[in-house]
């Protein structure tokens, strides 16, 4: 799989975006400004930058722009900002960016860019650049809690299918003997369990096929009281 640069002054997207693409199987590099950036691309050319345009030391279209100057902008780099405009956007991509991805950013957006960004080679003007923006409204922000809900269950992963004997077929018993708040929630605890075993652990996966923001499939997962620790996918889950 690829190496990913993440350049971001914000803990909880770097964090993020680091365990959405580890769970995707690729390795993260992390970086809070333009500093720290700089020295990563120093050291190592990554298959792919995600690049904040709005940060304190040095801004990621002046970072951008100096690393098309000085030769280095040999990789894919997606911009992402809550606050870009539209001339920003179109500047970005002009200098050389691959696409822009407006934040907050979907789980969809995010992981078709990246694909799209890896599937070709560096783009080389602004006509080979592509623009890619995700509306507010499209996803809901991550609120603090959520973050710390994410950064509890990172050590998470699914129970293993040969342990659940889940099947479509399979008629699973439940106790309905019981208020129906309890019946729910056993129900929801094997239905997430089923899903995660079917899709080896793969966090990404799972909220795409429940329709759930992987943030709150966490916290729907530890509300369950689902057992994440046994299934992690390479250690990725």
């Amino acid at each position: 799989m690829a190496t990913i640069l993440v350049v971001d002054d914000e803990l909880g997207i770097r964090d993020l975006l680091s365990e959405i693409l580890n769970d995707e199987g690729h390795t993260v590099e992390l970086a809070e400004n333009a500093a720290q950036a700089r020295a990563v691309r120093a050291i190592m050319r990554p298959d792919l930058v995600l690049l904040d345009i709005w940060m304190p030391d040095t801004d990621g279209v002046s970072l951008l722009k100096e690393w098309a100057a000085n030769g280095l902008l040999t990789m894919p780099v997606i911009m992402m900002s809550g606050h870009a405009t539209i001339d920003t956007a179109v500047e970005a991509t002009r200098i050389g960016a691959t696409a822009f991805l407006e934040k907050p950013i979907t789980l969809q957006k995010l992981l078709k860019s990246v694909e799209l960004g890896l599937s070709r080679p560096q783009a080389r003007s602004a006509s080979s650049a592509t623009l890619a923006t995700i509306t507010p409204a499209a996803v809901q922000p991550v609120d603090p809690a959520a973050e710390l809900t994410v950064e509890a269950a990172m050590t998470g992963g699914a129970l293993p299918e040969a342990q659940l004997d889940i099947g479509p077929q399979s008629i699973q018993p439940f106790n309905l003997d019981i208020p129906l708040r309890e019946a729910r929630d056993e129900f929801e605890k094997v239905y997430f369990e089923f899903h995660l075993a079917r899709e080896s652990g793969s966090m990404t996966r799972v909220a795409e096929k429940t329709g759930l923001e992987r943030t709150h499939l966490y916290r729907k997962l530890k509300q369950l009281g689902v057992d994440l620790s046994r299934n992690k996918r390479g250690g990725m889950g």
